[in-house]
């Protein structure tokens, strides 16, 4: 009787470390410095092993503040970014973003998905939500069609999120204790997201959100703005045009615009 082989290692898609511990509970008797080179050295070890397989997956880390450590290293997206540049790993690993996570870093819902997607980071995005007033991890399935519509948004800027994919890593409430809602609560899920992209297709097809933010910048797209953005600039050149231009106009940022 032959026993059933698992899969070879090249037919995953993507493999997401999750750092649900990777973080200290005192400094009193921590490292962190050691801690963090210890696990940029893990990491590359992970890398080196997925090529001594000829795996082509895609590497992900899950970026979270705390719970069960009191500080997390991989608190949100940016520190992650900044962790593996710091390391040289930033060629071999993107971000799994949770926005539950993103959550309880004390960031908006949308937040670490449109930061790392703007600098290239965004892999994979595990699709739930939490409740803003607790501070720990709920995992329940997004039912909020405008926090949907800022997610899907961000991957139509992107061009996808092949090989990643948006994954239910969500539960029903300890109170759903039916059959029938796991039923209602993943269709609710698929269907809030599914109109998430509606709506985010028809924002970027409508192109004014595109336009207003172009406008809002259009100052650094010429002259002594072009200058500063192409690093061809100084602080006496700001002085000097400050002089000669006198105060800056003051210009409203419109947000209730932008939100309706």
């Amino acid at each position: 009787m032959s026993r059933r082989q698992p899969p070879p290692p090249h037919c995953a898609r993507s493999y997401v470390f999750w750092g649900g511990r990777e973080g200290y509970q005192s400094l009193l008797n921590t490292s962190p410095r050691r801690e963090l080179d210890h696990m940029a050295r893990f990491l590359q070890m992970a890398v080196d092993h997925k090529k001594s397989l000829g795996a082509t997956y895609q590497l992900l880390i899950e970026p979270k503040p705390r719970e069960p450590s009191a500080h997390q290293y991989d608190y949100d997206a940016q520190t992650v970014m900044g962790f593996l540049k710091h390391y040289g790993l930033d060629k071999d690993f993107k971000v799994n973003i949770e926005p539950n996570h993103t959550t309880l870093a004390g960031h908006s819902f949308e937040h670490d998905i449109i930061m790392s997607s703007k600098f290239g980071y965004l892999g994979s995005i595990d699709a739930n939500t939490g409740t803003p007033e607790l501070g720990w991890d709920t995992d329940q399935f997004c039912m909020d069609p405008k926090k949907a519509a800022f997610v899907m948004y961000a991957v139509i800027e992107q061009g996808g999120l092949a090989p990643g994919v948006l994954n239910f890593d969500a539960k029903v409430r300890r109170e759903s204790t039916d059959v029938e809602d796991l039923f209602i609560a993943h269709a609710a899920g698929m269907d809030t997201f599914a109109r998430g992209l509606r709506a985010a297709a028809a924002i970027k097809a409508d192109g004014s959100l595109d336009k207003w933010v172009k406008e809002r910048y259009a100052s650094f797209d010429t002259g002594l703005g072009a200058k500063v953005e192409a690093g061809k600039s100084s602080f006496a050149d700001c002085e000097k045009f400050v002089l000669d231009k006198g105060e800056a106009k003051r210009t409203s940022g419109q947000q209730e615009k932008y939100e309706q």
